[in-house]
């Protein structure tokens, strides 16, 4: 086989498997009501079911930082046992007896999630010189379309258990691909002895940390906009009068809410690769933070518009999310990119856990109208410390970023 088509064969093989494992992400989310109904659940915490997967993922990668394990493990193992103990934990709330036991498997799927995510960009980055900004969104989009599949499976089979036990059952032929196929490029990283400082050494770089204090600004918007645009859509068509068949509705339009997501990361690595990951970024965020200031206006208005808006909303809020990873790939030290991978999503969903719980307190004080504006001040924080990184390596309008690494081929 030609590098060419090795590299089209890996890409595929990593994105499908993203896919299914990522649907175990949101299968507590997706049949929240059913759990809230269960256990007498208020909305703080229903929501903290979503949140207890954000802080075992980063007590996952802070631990896997700190260990260096994205830079020391062979990816194709590291990646394919965290996926099949993700299965098992999810599969794990099927059986939950109560709010307590739910919480323990949400937060060890989490944990185990924190194996999967950070360590497929840089199996992906092995493969690709040329063209990785658009190889990386390709990546994130079969992430973004696995995180809406539980949406899309409440809709269409309604029972919560089976729709933890399917997600389960994605993740877990999702560790099969990678075990039985992958391989690392001819590209890859070298290795480095572990060693404490490491993440220290990252932070410590100047450009790495502007790229990963533009993610945070995005992190601040994302997982709140996925995890409660379903409630906010419900709510909306019910207050527009749609009756029973609201939540039926609402499930189908936030499954295309977040999966349009895939489609803008496919477009935003696109795109990258020609304008420049700091011009790209910039574009996306000052949108998405547009979306987040005027979706409240349409509460309660026609359910194809207040959809049309959230799909928009989905396709641009998750577009620059590759594009900052590819820019830590690119200016991080190359002996340790994989720990900065893995330290900048484990900080990044550590602020996810703030917004998952000011969405519904914000809802429940001031109505599903104003929930949403506080998230633009993510993308506003975002566009800041993007512009001092263009104008620290002095970008100028309009050029291609380069690779701080060899050159390409």
């Amino acid at each position: 086989m030609t590098e060419a088509g090795g590299r089209r064969r890996a890409l595929a093989l990593v994105a499908a498997a993203q896919l299914l494992a990522m649907s175990v992400w949101f299968s507590a989310g997706a049949v929240q009501a059913d759990l809230q109904a269960r256990w007498d659940l208020d909305a703080a915490r229903a929501g903290w079911l979503t949140s207890a997967v954000q802080a075992g993922f980063v007590a996952g990668t802070a631990a896997a930082a700190l260990l260096n394990l994205a830079d020391l493990l062979p990816a194709r193992w590291y990646v394919s046992v965290s996926i099949l103990l993700a299965a098992l934990a999810n599969a794990a709330l099927a059986g939950a007896g109560g709010f307590g036991s739910a919480m323990g498997a949400r937060f060890a799927t989490g944990v185990f999630l924190a194996g999967v995510y950070p360590p497929a960009m840089k199996m992906v980055a092995t493969w690709f010189r040329r063209g990785r900004g658009l190889a990386i969104g390709i990546l994130i989009a079969s992430l973004t379309v696995g995180k809406a599949v539980p949406y899309l499976m409440s809709a269409l089979l309604g029972e919560a258990r089976l729709v933890v036990l399917g997600a389960s059952c994605l993740a877990a032929a999702g560790a099969v691909l990678v075990a039985a196929g992958y391989a690392d490029g001819p590209h890859a990283f070298a290795r480095h002895p572990f060693s404490w400082r490491l993440a220290g050494d990252v932070l410590a770089d100047r450009p790495t940390r502007l790229a990963i204090g533009g993610y945070l600004g995005h992190m601040w918007e994302l997982y709140a906009m996925w995890a409660w645009i379903p409630a906010f859509l419900a709510a909306s068509f019910g207050a527009a009068g749609m009756g029973e068949p609201a939540g039926r509705a609402a499930a189908l339009a936030a499954f295309a809410a977040v999966a349009a997501g895939g489609a803008g990361c496919v477009w935003g690595g696109w795109r990258a690769d020609r304008i420049g990951r700091e011009r790209l970024v910039t574009q996306a965020m000052a949108a998405s933070g547009g979306c987040a200031l005027l979706i409240g206006a349409l509460y309660g208005m026609s359910p194809w518009v207040t959809s049309a808006l959230a799909v928009a909303w989905g396709f641009f809020v998750v577009a620059d999310s590759a594009q900052f990873s590819t820019l830590v790939t690119e200016l991080a030290p190359r002996h340790g990119v994989g720990t900065a991978l893995t330290l900048q999503t484990s900080l990044g969903f550590l602020l996810t856990v703030v917004t998952l719980q000011l969405v519904p307190a914000l809802a429940e004080r001031f109505g599903w109208r104003w929930s949403f504006a506080a998230l633009a001040l993510g993308p506003a924080a975002g566009i800041a410390a993007i512009a001092r990184l263009a104008r620290q390596r002095r970008v100028p309008a309009g050029a291609p970023v380069l690779n701080s690494g060899p050159p390409s081929r």
